[in-house]
């Protein structure tokens, strides 16, 4: 696993041995949205690839978003971008301790919903929402919530975030949109 991974904020999804063609487009896309000094790495882990942005990474998005709809032919490699507000270990505790300091980013009027995905783990997704889920005390919506609790799991990291749906960025989605 690259240096890089310990420390980021965006994950990007790709082909499978596309991640260096993924890591060099993610890398100019965050220049042309401000970060002339964003970081974009390999991760070890194929399709996926990491950066490191100065720009919130939920803004990030809605950025890239901005450049998928104005220009979708400079996206030739990434399939999504999803956004991270905390990395911690993979480890149940970690992520329960990281999702209850950020569940005060639902509001109480809001309804949200769980989305894991894993890759190189053994713990099982089910555990994983049942720990995360229970520290938040708000509605569940599973079809169309107001905000999401993205967990992502890299293997012995894990990236977590609170975003809103228009937050998460997929690409081939919105180029049929």
């Amino acid at each position: 696993m690259c240096t890089l991974l310990k420390d980021f904020n965006l994950i990007g999804t790709t082909y499978r041995r596309s991640e260096g063609q993924a890591r060099s487009e993610l890398r100019y896309l965050l220049e042309q949205i401000g970060d002339p000094n964003a970081l974009a790495d390999r991760t070890g882990i194929s399709g996926v690839v990491v950066a490191k942005t100065t720009i919130r990474s939920t803004e990030a998005v809605r950025k890239l978003r901005e450049i998928l709809q104005a220009r979708p032919y400079e996206f030739r490699f990434l399939l999504r971008v999803l956004p991270v507000e905390r990395v911690v270990h993979t480890d149940i505790e970690d992520i329960q301790g990281a999702v209850k300091e950020m569940s005060s980013e639902i509001a109480d009027n809001e309804t949200f919903r769980v989305t894991v995905e894993k890759r190189f783990t053994t713990t099982s997704s089910k555990d994983i929402i049942e720990a995360a889920a229970m520290n938040v005390k708000r509605k569940v919506n599973l079809s169309n919530p107001d905000k999401i609790l993205l967990i992502e799991v890299l293997g012995r990291l894990t990236g977590i975030c609170v975003a809103k749906p228009d937050e998460i960025l997929s690409v081939l989605k919105e180029k049929v949109l």
